[in-house]
């Protein structure tokens, strides 16, 4: 059974292809990087694979079913799940509040049952609560469990909303930008946790600039620039490779330009 599968994935918004004709896969337990310059498509892709955006052209199955065309509600429920480069955390909301709502879009009590509780309410509910601990103790964040999330350090609200995710019964965990706004001992503790993620059971796909991060936590690695898919490889290979050296060093040149 194959895991997740994209195949020549391609969307056109009017005259202009944002992602051109891109495959790749990702096989159940690996931590899989997709790197680029900015603007090379990367967040594209996350929100096709997602169901944000509807593909132009292109196939993407998971875990040997199509998932090309269903709502991002569909997506979520078959076991795809995804952070954002910005917070999404409910900051006046408790750490365990944060995570409950992930439980909830796998909930099976009706409106009027929540209306007027009724045990079977009450017992989901309770089912739910006890979910949303074992992941915190889990990951390691059971110290939080009462804490307002906006009360945390910047590295452990990151892991709040990785939590979130985790509670929607999530197999594939899509981490946009983890590393993003943290300090270099934020990042190797970020490391360390993802490296658990794996450990744990799951399967990630993360999009990051860190090339610390990306190079000391990957299994795979594919480089997207302009759209394209121009390499794929392990973390030694994309390191050495003069098309990938090129696509940076290209984005560094025109930062140099603008200042």
């Amino acid at each position: 059974m194959s895991f997740l599968n994209v195949e020549n994935i391609t969307i056109q918004f009017g005259g202009l292809r944002a992602v051109d004709n891109v495959s790749f896969h990702v096989d159940q337990g690996e931590i899989v990087s997709l790197i680029g310059p900015n603007g090379a498509g990367k967040t594209t892709v996350f929100n096709m694979l997602t169901g944000v955006y509807q593909l132009t052209d292109g196939a993407i199955s998971f875990l040997d079913e199509r998932i090309d065309g269903k709502t991002p509600q569909e997506i979520v429920t078959r076991g795809i799940s995804r952070t954002f480069q910005n917070l999404r955390l409910f900051p006046k909301m408790r750490v365990i509040e944060n995570v409950l709502v992930g439980t909830h879009i796998n909930t099976k009590y009706n409106f009027f049952q929540s209306l007027f509780r009724t045990p079977a309410f009450r017992r989901e509910e309770s089912d739910k609560t006890v979910k949303a601990i074992e992941i915190l103790n889990s990951i390691g964040l059971d110290k939080y469990i009462n804490s307002y999330a906006e009360s945390l350090p910047y590295g452990e609200q990151r892991k709040v909303e990785i939590a979130r995710a985790m509670a929607t019964d999530a197999k594939l965990l899509l981490l946009d930008e983890p590393a993003a706004g943290m300090n270099p001992a934020e990042s190797v503790e970020l490391l360390r946790f993802i490296r658990h993620l794996k450990e744990i059971g799951y399967t990630v796909l993360l999009i990051e600039h860190d090339m610390n991060v990306v190079m000391n936590i990957s299994d795979r690695i594919y480089v997207l620039d302009h759209g394209k898919l121009i390499a794929d490889g392990l973390p030694e290979e994309i390191a050495n490779n003069e098309q990938v050296i090129h696509a940076y060093l290209g984005e560094e040149r025109k930062k140099n330009a603008e200042n």
